[in-house]
């Protein structure tokens, strides 16, 4: 049974409001759960304390009996000094693509690196 600590999303159409939750992971996101541990309601300003509530007791133990958390839950956890902070870094994606490099290659080649717009 491979447990995740993720978002339920709850609330209307356009007013959303989310429920922090310890579920299985083949549960539906918003059916079937363990335990409810916080809530999450991105409608507020990011410096209203009510805008996360979180159990961090109840989150350090689902952890340590092996639950993962999703990449936002992960965030959470992370601010609140629970986990280490996730780091991505992909570097052949800012790399410039065929048709840029192209591009460049003959910018360079007819103006001697002179760009100009078009």
């Amino acid at each position: 049974m491979s447990l995740k600590i993720r978002l339920a999303r709850g609330g209307t159409k356009k007013r959303p409001h989310y429920q922090i939750v310890i579920a299985e992971s083949r549960s539906p996101r918003d059916g079937r759960f363990i335990e409810r541990i916080g809530f999450y309601n991105p409608l507020l300003p990011k410096d209203h304390a009510d805008r996360i509530r979180l159990d961090l007791d109840k989150a350090k133990a689902w952890l340590g009996k092996g639950a993962t958390a999703s990449d936002r839950v992960h965030r959470f956890l992370a601010d609140a000094g629970l986990v280490k902070p996730q780091t991505h870094h992909n570097p052949e994606k800012m790399k410039p693509k065929k048709k840029a490099q192209e591009r460049a290659a003959a910018a360079a080649k007819a103006g001697g690196g002179d760009q100009t717009a078009a």
